[in-house]
């Protein structure tokens, strides 16, 4: 049985939220009693997914936000705690992949825009949410790191650059804010069945079989259990966890 926690009167932020693993969060988020901002690039895809959260009783914000564009994020945020009067938790989850290549090919157009997203988007979204963490003297943030911010694999190294550096962002932010009440913290989950590594599997069959022959578990993990970790980074229950980069990854990383 999975940990329940009541998040009532709080409030969650979740980019990245139309779809996998933050649509996963910011239905757990409601259905632990939080109001939601689920946000995204995709306009009509967020909405939906508002939509489904307000229609099953809880309060939810449909933001539509491009997390490279720090205007957006600072007026999502601002929007957040004008609906809802605070800012509590976040998961700062939006992410792409780079397209597989040989270190040496890789092209700077594709390594600007992987570390656009996953790396300055998510400096973005963590610098505004502090602002108003900061300014209450609590909060909870987890940032999405990935397999790919604890290993190297081959033709990765943009996109794990991008991740290992999330969790640089994520450490060092947490020591400084640490004793002023807001815990930040990475989580990184390993391949997780969402429609990013469907594409993975169908378009880079042979690397994903190679992936998948290291999975001790022995199978792909579910956006859902990537939610359970992130709910707990965000509870009490992890009150004396900081600056963690937390594998969710089937035990790939311990052989």
């Amino acid at each position: 049985m999975n940990p329940t926690y009541d998040f009532s009167g709080q409030a969650a932020f979740v980019t990245g939220a139309s779809s996998g693993m933050g649509l996963a969060a910011g239905r757990a988020f409601a259905a632990s009693g939080a109001a939601v901002a689920p946000v995204d690039v995709n306009a009509a895809a967020v909405e939906q997914a508002a939509t489904e959260l307000t229609g099953a009783g809880h309060q939810a914000l449909a933001l539509a936000c491009d997390v490279t564009d720090e205007d957006q994020v600072a007026a999502a945020v601002d929007r957040t705690v004008s609906a809802f009067g605070r800012l509590d938790m976040a998961y700062n989850n939006a992410g792409i992949q780079a397209p597989p290549a040989d270190a040496a090919d890789e092209t700077a157009a594709d390594f600007d825009r992987v570390n656009a997203v996953n790396l300055r988007g998510i400096w973005a979204c963590q610098k505004h949410e502090l602002r108003q963490m900061r300014a209450q003297g609590s909060g909870a943030i987890v940032n999405c790191s990935s397999l790919g911010g604890l290993v190297g694999l081959p033709e990765r190294a943009a996109y794990h650059a991008s991740k290992h550096g999330v969790i640089g962002l994520a450490r060092s932010a947490a020591v400084e804010y640490a004793s002023r009440g807001i815990r930040i913290n990475a989580v990184c989950p390993g391949v997780i069945e969402t429609p990013m590594v469907a594409d993975m599997l169908e378009g880079q069959a042979e690397a994903m079989a190679e992936i998948m022959k290291q999975q001790p578990i022995g199978r792909l993990g579910t956006a859902d259990e990537i939610a359970d970790a992130v709910l707990w980074l965000c509870s009490p229950a992890a009150a004396f966890v900081v600056g963690v980069a937390l594998p969710v990854e089937g035990g790939f990383t311990t052989h």
